[in-house]
């Protein structure tokens, strides 16, 4: 999953992307209020992290333009513990949920796994399709039962399609979602993971739609 952080704190944006990456999420970073708005106006994220009193544009003013913008990715807002009126904007101006400062980081992880979970249609943090089963809380993947070893680029790209399972997903799509702007988007990385992956689960969990892309399937 593609995660946005847009927060001007140089350490709390730091420790933020650690966090988020160390669980196995791809981020962007943005300092500022108009570079946060770009980024989330021109590319595909699964959620952001958006801070209240961001320079240049407030955090505001990003999501209320977004939500005109029809960006319906979801957004946790961060505010300040005593300011609760920042709370009732930021959720009026369409954010989906919100963490008061300071916070535990653990928090925010547990937070973001449920906006993206809520935003596939998902209700529980465990995945399960066919003998596949996915622990989005633990980064853990079993194939009956037993515990199946990925790197991260693997789970990331299987989180994502075992999140949209009951959809066909394109090769541009898991680029997009699962490597960061600067990625290259020419290679053929996609396919070399679908292809170890294959190796790693039942046969016929990931199938080819000719043409159109891969979907996951319990068939």
């Amino acid at each position: 999953m593609r995660i946005l952080v847009v927060e001007d704190d140089v350490d709390l944006n730091r420790q933020l992307c650690e966090a988020l990456v160390d669980a196995g999420y791809v981020v962007d970073k943005a300092f500022d209020g108009e570079e946060g708005h770009f980024l989330g106006d021109t590319e595909p994220y699964d959620a952001v992290i958006l801070d209240i009193g961001l320079p240049v544009k407030d955090g505001i003013s990003v999501l209320e333009e977004w939500r005109r913008d029809q960006r319906k990715m979801p957004v946790l807002i961060l505010t300040a513990r005593d300011r609760w009126t920042d709370k009732v904007q930021g959720i009026d101006a369409g954010a989906d949920d919100y963490v008061a400062k300071p916070f535990h980081m653990e928090e925010v992880l547990a937070r973001i796994r449920a906006l993206v979970r809520r935003s596939a249609g998902l209700a529980s943090s465990e995945i399960e399709i066919g003998p596949v089963r996915l622990d989005t809380a633990g980064s853990k993947v079993t194939v009956d039962g037993m515990a199946v070893k990925l790197t991260s680029h693997e789970y990331r790209l299987l989180s994502y399609m075992m999140h949209h399972h009951e959809k066909v997903i394109s090769r541009t799509e898991l680029t997009e979602h699962l490597y960061d702007q600067d990625f290259d988007r020419d290679s053929n990385t996609i396919e070399v993971f679908v292809g170890r992956l294959r190796k790693k689960l039942p046969n016929d969990f990931i199938q080819t739609v000719r043409g159109l892309g891969y979907k996951v399937s319990a068939t």
